[in-house]
């Protein structure tokens, strides 16, 4: 006879092939990591910022991140994240969740500029690994504790060991589950076993703990091991498809492969040269606002452009 135990832990594996994981309402599944759009002479456009953010939301995503890679937070100065951050929130009002990356090297750098997101209105943070110094696990741990003791809001890892030089391990990121506004990891690794390993191992987490794709292309791969969703770079232009993919997997994963298969080739060309240079080239093409990249970017070069512009007709001609 089978236990209440077996019958109610069969129920919710039967659940999970119909559902994808929940994840937070303060995020939500498809959040558009967004440039910085600049005018010509390399000052923050405020207004471009807040038609680019509408554009976003209005082609399916439900969250907006500011500052972060995409965004060339290394290269925003003074009061221009904050600025930035006022402007989106502005312009998304209600109809979107905004992020805001926070992290720095600097542990209290990553404290000070986390208090002063939730001053200015985000509703929760991205925290990369801190990069350069290259701390080992124990510090990694004190640099992610110390920045959600310092927040009520929801606190989002990242890791991208490509750009940062430090993986989080998958006993780490366990342990850092633990805290409760500590909701969950950007995964930019490309393992697709240790995402599953993660998700295996944070299920039941006190604040729960989910997991984003943080490389397009590997979104689905991610979505069938786990992941809630994906913080997107090529959203920017293909929204619809990628929001499509993801709400089309749990019942129909032939669509949501046809759609990921369809954007594939536009993921690989938006990184042929450092992004965001590719992606801005096929914004301004597109009318939307984009401006330089600052230095020390370059500009993307016309073969990469004409790639990426090739790649994006080839989905709008689908739509």
């Amino acid at each position: 006879m089978m236990s209440t135990d077996s019958t109610e832990h069969e129920a919710r594996a039967a659940a999970a092939l119909t559902s994808l994981p929940e994840p937070p309402a303060e995020i939500g599944r498809l959040v558009t990591a967004m440039v910085t759009p600049f005018t010509a002479t390399g000052e923050v456009d405020l207004a471009g910022a807040e038609k680019l953010a509408d554009h976003l939301v209005e082609s399916g995503s439900d969250g907006v991140l500011v500052h972060g890679t995409t965004g060339e937070a290394p290269t925003l100065r003074d009061e221009e994240p904050w600025e930035l951050l006022r402007a989106v929130r502005s312009a998304v009002g209600d109809r979107a969740k905004v992020m805001c990356g926070t992290g720095s090297n600097d542990t209290a750098h990553a404290v000070a500029s986390t208090i002063r997101a939730a001053e200015e209105g985000a509703d929760s943070v991205l925290v990369v690994t801190p990069y350069y110094n290259r701390p080992d696990q124990r510090g990694l741990v004190a640099h992610f504790e110390a920045v959600a003791a310092a927040t009520e809001l929801p606190v989002v890892l990242y890791d991208i060991p490509g750009r940062t030089g430090r993986e989080i391990a998958v006993p780490t990121l366990v342990q850092l589950a633990g805290t409760e506004n500590v909701v969950g990891v950007k995964d930019a690794t490309h393992d697709l076993g240790k995402a599953a390993d993660v998700s295996y191992a944070t299920a039941g987490a006190p604040g729960g703990f989910s997991l984003w794709s943080g490389a397009d292309e590997v979104n689905l791969p991610l979505l069938s091991v786990g992941a809630v969703g994906a913080i997107s770079v090529a959203a920017h232009l293909v929204g619809p498809e990628i929001a499509a993919m993801i709400a089309a997997f749990p019942q129909d994963p032939a669509r949501a492969r046809e759609l990921q298969l369809r954007c594939q080739s536009l993921h690989r060309a938006l990184f042929r040269e450092p992004s965001p240079a590719p992606l801005k080239a096929a914004l301004k093409a597109r009318g939307l606002p984009s401006g330089p990249v600052r230095p020390p970017l370059a500009n993307a070069s016309e073969e990469v452009a004409d790639g990426v512009l090739e790649a994006l007709s080839v989905v709008e001609a689908a739509r």
